[in-house]
């Protein structure tokens, strides 16, 4: 499929995606999300994926919802709430990808584009990216789950500050209060996605799938549960062959091959 917002294309075992729309600083367009929407329906199918990178241009990572197609948009109360719950829909599925995804951010990285951020398992920024939920001012929330990931990622007092000020915050001190992993100079930025994202394609597909929905999952249980089901997933993953093919290339000293059974 040929898209008109996005550039898509497989490294070997890793899937960039690009937002592309740089003249409206890759704002959130109902086309770029429905575009999204398919591209990462394809990475989930792809079997020779294993990692995605998800990135826009040097000047903005995403500037949120494309406000002036929103401003044409007249709806019933009940209308908007749906639309919502359809939006939600759409940010879920990327952070529900069975494969990682990696955020490459830099430049701007607010409202919607910010809260695609948070939808991402790992997110490393330039050293000019900036973060901000600044919704606040004109009236409305972010509504695409900034307040409910983000105080569960940095903590409750923290995200209040960010999202009842607006105010934008700088990749450091994005670093500090743990939004990013890690910073890096914008022109490493790609550099360090597509290293980082090697090293998770290198390990068992099925250790990294299954890590990444204990954490999901987890995050919305009470501990026992979670850890209930934890072990629900170790008693899953001590019976596949990678696990086996793990435990006797350590006792041989030699590197596993991993097949993701």
């Amino acid at each position: 499929m040929d898209y008109e917002t996005l550039l898509y294309e497989k490294e070997g075992e890793i899937a960039v995606v690009v937002l592309n729309r740089p003249k409206q600083l890759n704002a959130l367009s109902l086309r770029m999300k429905e575009e999204l929407g398919h591209v990462f329906d394809g990475i989930e199918k792809d079997e020779e994926v294993k990692v995605a990178i998800l990135t826009g241009g040097e000047k903005a990572f995403s500037a949120g919802a494309d406000i002036k197609e929103r401003s044409k948009m007249q709806m019933t109360q009940a209308e908007f709430y749906f639309e919502r719950r359809k939006s939600h829909e759409f940010y879920c599925k990327i952070e529900n990808c069975e494969k990682p995804v990696i955020a490459a951010i830099s430049g701007v990285a607010v409202g919607g584009g910010c809260e695609l951020a948070l939808v991402c398992d790992l997110r490393i920024a330039s050293d000019i990216a900036r973060f901000g939920l600044p919704e606040v001012k004109i009236g409305m929330i972010p509504a695409a789950g900034g307040t409910q990931r983000l105080p569960r990622l940095i903590g409750a007092t923290r995200a209040k500050e960010i999202l009842l000020t607006g105010e934008f915050i700088d990749a450091e001190e994005a670093y500090r209060i743990g939004l990013v992993n890690r910073v890096v100079p914008v022109d490493a930025l790609m550099e360090e996605a597509r290293g980082l994202a090697g090293k998770l394609a290198a390990y068992p597909p099925l250790s990294v799938k299954y890590i990444k929905r204990a954490v999901n999952t987890g995050m919305q249980l009470d501990l026992t549960s979670a850890l209930d089901y934890e072990a629900h997933i170790s008693a899953m993953l001590g019976t596949s062959e990678d696990r086996i093919e793990g435990f006797m290339a350590f006792a041989e000293k030699r590197k596993p091959v991993f097949k993701g059974r």
